[in-house]
């Protein structure tokens, strides 16, 4: 199957590491012009030379997303977009009872109203184009709420929710809207959080054993994912072959959900 996206412009939010570069890397390769998102000039700059030197179109998008004025300072670099990519998104472990309400707050700001605020931002260009394709990058987390991150897994939780709202809003356009259930994934913040549960001391390999054991039993991959795995479904979901696909919520989980549906 080849997967054409030439002429076509993505956003990715959050994408000058981990997750977000490797899904900006892949719709390049797959010949989309990719905005590079993220705060910083010098991280941006980065992440933009390897997607280039990946053999990818790129440019820099510096805004913080997850404000209002950071979205509208985007929008201003970026007038439209023909598939966006809300991968930007926080989590870490903390103790349910610990969880105060101004963190609840800035999870559902950075992971929820993000996505909401840059998809009412382009989908009327999209829709009035008669062709996009927004991709909002949820978890399994939001399947199986987990007790040590509660705040995390709600917020993708409501994520599902607008992914689907915004299908229906999008019906009969052209425009699709999805979201991407995404497993246990190997990342440098995901490093951070397996070593926050299992024993510092252990090297990489078998502390990230001992965390899907103890942490992530359910998984059938048994492994964590790597970030291109994710990324692979994105660019399918992105291209023009996925037009029949919209409202759902696809899984790259590795069998982590102990259901035959979301």
């Amino acid at each position: 199957m080849h997967l054409d996206l030439s002429g076509k412009t993505a956003l990715v939010t959050g994408s000058s590491q981990g997750i977000g570069l490797a899904i900006a890397t892949g719709l390049a390769r797959a010949g989309a012009r990719v905005a590079v998102n993220g705060r910083k000039q010098s991280t941006v700059d980065e992440a933009v030379a390897r997607v280039r030197a990946a053999g990818g179109e790129a440019v820099a998008a510096v805004a913080d997303v997850a404000s209002e004025q950071g979205a509208a300072d985007l929008a201003a670099q970026l007038p439209e977009v023909d598939v966006l990519v809300n991968n930007l998104g926080i989590f870490g472990a903390e103790a349910p009872l610990e969880i105060s309400d101004d963190e609840w707050r800035r999870y559902f700001e950075v992971n929820v109203l993000t996505a909401v605020r840059l998809t009412r931002t382009y989908l009327p260009g999209m829709t009035g184009r008669g062709w996009g394709r927004v991709l909002n990058i949820a978890s399994d987390s939001a399947l199986v709420i987990p007790a040590e991150m509660i705040h995390y897994g709600v917020s993708k939780t409501a994520l599902l929710g607008v992914s689907r709202g915004f299908a229906k809003e999008a019906a009969g356009t052209g425009v699709t809207v999805n979201s991407v259930i995404a497993g246990p994934t190997h990342t440098g913040g995901v490093e951070d959080f397996v070593y926050q549960l299992v024993d510092r001391s252990l090297p990489w390999e078998e502390a990230q054993r001992e965390f899907m054991r103890l942490h992530r039993p359910q998984s059938l991959l048994q492994r964590l994912i790597e970030p291109e795995e994710i990324a692979n479904m994105v660019v399918y979901l992105s291209s023009p072959q996925a037009s029949a696909t919209t409202g759902a919520a696809v899984r790259v989980d590795g069998g982590y959900v102990d259901s035959i549906v979301p």
